[in-house]
């Protein structure tokens, strides 16, 4: 058996109501909002005819009364992305390792079921990257934006173009460029994008 599709979309069967336009006698067929824009909740709604309602449907701006830029927002292609929202549930288990831990993946998977006293946590980072962290200044939990801001603020600090032609810094800043090329191909940003 086949189910036969309405011809008007929104269509309420069944309307016993009259249009809410004053003087037509037209059946109300089509829900139409009485304020339309931003609201919480269901709303309140008129139920007007098909010609009344086309009209209502015309006149409709979603964006009246918005600033420019409250409309560029609502046009945004990631409106409502940037919003936090809640971890996925771990059904009680505790959190998998970090892959950035472990060089091969099959270690970092029996990890995940190796009792945590028989864990051993696996550095992101070697000798040479630690102390390369110690002349940014950075804690070994950094991503790569972090690095890659902490190594701009510093050339400018630091770089005689930026500072005034003093060149007193010419040390520390080939330091701070050694130690971001020592980090920037390391393995714990293997992972990461650029």
């Amino acid at each position: 058996m086949t189910v036969r599709q309405a011809k008007w979309h929104g269509r309420v069967e069944g309307a016993t109501d009259r249009c809410a336009v004053p003087g037509c006698g037209e059946p109300g067929e089509f829900r139409a909002p009485i304020s339309p824009g931003n609201f919480d909740g269901p709303g309140t709604w008129s139920f007007l005819c098909l010609e009344h309602v086309r009209a209502h449907n015309a006149a409709y701006n979603f964006f009246e009364g918005m600033s420019a830029e409250e409309i560029e927002a609502a046009q945004s292609p990631i409106a409502g992305w940037e919003r936090a929202t809640r971890a996925f549930a771990t059904n009680g288990a505790d959190r998998g390792p970090a892959w950035t831990d472990f060089a091969d993946p099959l270690d970092a998977i029996s990890a995940r079921f190796r009792p945590e006293s028989r864990r051993q946590r696996v550095d992101r980072f070697n000798a040479k990257e630690r102390h390369a962290l110690g002349v940014l200044g950075l804690k070994d939990d950094v991503d790569r934006r972090g690095l890659r801001k902490r190594y701009s603020d510093l050339l400018r600090r630091y770089h005689p173009d930026r500072n005034g032609g003093d060149r007193r810094h010419e040390k520390k800043l080939q330091q701070v460029i050694e130690a971001y090329n020592a980090l920037k191909g390391a393995r714990a940003f293997a992972g990461m994008g650029q």
